[in-house]
């Protein structure tokens, strides 16, 4: 049975997936040999379509894609090149989580959440196993376990951005797949090393977990990664003696790609109560959800100003569920959407 036949069975069919994740799979195929055209028009699906970012579509689709692609191509190993493409793409969000997470550890407790970035397809997430740490994909649907290229893609990609992060690399131990043994390990061995196992009940990788402690390593933004508008001078307005609204800001900076950021939170982070922080505030004529919404307006800001991010990450690393809310809430702050202040 393909994976076509398995996920139009056991799917969701509210699932779906933006365009990027579809963009990446053509491009890999297209470096092999593949028309572009021809896969478009496998999945019934125009050129002009993946132009818009934030529109989804069905995630069969992305399933039915990755089917045709391997299938023309004749390569096997095709998601380890969209893994690495992946990888190369995101590296802008990677520089900015470098801003606000001091080790490995604040990192993987910010993970960017796959279902906010590219759509309902899985997750990966972190466990601890003795000495060890996994990092688990977990894909929605189960039943595509046993098929190589959603495993391949996610952890290829995962591999090179641990060792991207850090000071000093962070070394996979071992690896397991949920899907047999192929004839030709080339590829994989030369991404995850020699000690691979298959057939196992996830698809994850492992590294030491001293490896949480190593401390990231830090880009200079002095100038901002575009010359303009460094995050420095962010809150340069404000009155620079004023060492409380500086360190709540630069906390509200730090937790924001979390989701949930609370005054609760962001109290015990300051060492004060949640009381005191009120007072604090309001003896400022502000109070914490203006605060909030002030680091958010000018974060998204300065996040707009660089092009290489997309708006979907920008609503991550603003800490909305969802690029629509980030939308809606930068239309109040702005008057405008965020598409329409970039072009402008």
């Amino acid at each position: 049975m393909s994976i076509t036949e398995v996920v139009t069975q056991t799917i969701n069919p509210n699932w779906s997936i933006f365009a990027q994740p579809l963009m990446t799979i053509l491009q890999a195929a297209e470096h092999l040999g593949a028309s572009r055209q021809n896969l478009l028009r496998q999945i019934n699906i125009q050129s002009q379509d993946l132009n818009i970012p934030d529109r989804r579509f069905p995630v069969t689709t992305y399933y039915k894609l990755y089917e045709y692609a391997v299938d023309v191509t004749k390569d096997e190993d095709l998601a380890l090149t969209v893994g690495r493409i992946s990888f190369l793409k995101g590296l802008n969000l990677q520089l900015y989580m470098s801003t606000v997470c001091e080790s490995f550890r604040d990192y993987l407790n910010l993970m960017p959440s796959m279902l906010k970035l590219r759509g309902d397809i899985g997750e990966v997430k972190a466990y601890r196993e003795g000495d060890l740490v996994e990092l688990r994909w977990e894909p929605l649907s189960s039943d595509t376990g046993y098929k190589r290229f959603l495993s391949d893609e996610i952890l290829s990609a995962s591999v090179r951005i641990i060792n991207s992060l850090c000071v000093m690399p962070v070394p996979v131990v071992k690896t397991s797949f949920s899907y047999s043994k192929p004839k030709n390990m080339i590829q994989l061995e030369s991404i995850f090393g020699r000690n691979l196992a298959f057939n196992q009940s996830y698809s994850s990788i492992f590294f030491h977990r001293n490896s949480l402690d190593l401390p990231m390593l830090k880009q200079d933004y002095i100038g901002g990664p575009d010359l303009a508008n460094p995050f420095k001078d962010l809150f340069e307005e404000d009155n620079p003696g004023d060492q409380l609204l500086f360190s709540l800001k630069q906390s509200i900076v730090q937790y924001l790609p979390e989701g949930e950021v609370t005054i609760d939170k962001l109290a015990g982070k300051l060492n004060v109560s949640r009381r005191t922080l009120q007072r604090r505030l309001s003896e400022r004529d502000t109070n914490f959800l203006h605060v909030l919404q002030e680091v958010r307006s000018k974060m998204a800001i300065r996040y707009l100003a660089d092009d290489r991010l997309g708006i979907t990450e920008i609503a991550f690393l603003l800490g909305y569920a969802d690029q629509g809310s980030f939308s809606s809430a930068f239309k109040s702050w702005h008057g405008l959407a965020p598409r329409d202040y970039r072009r402008r």
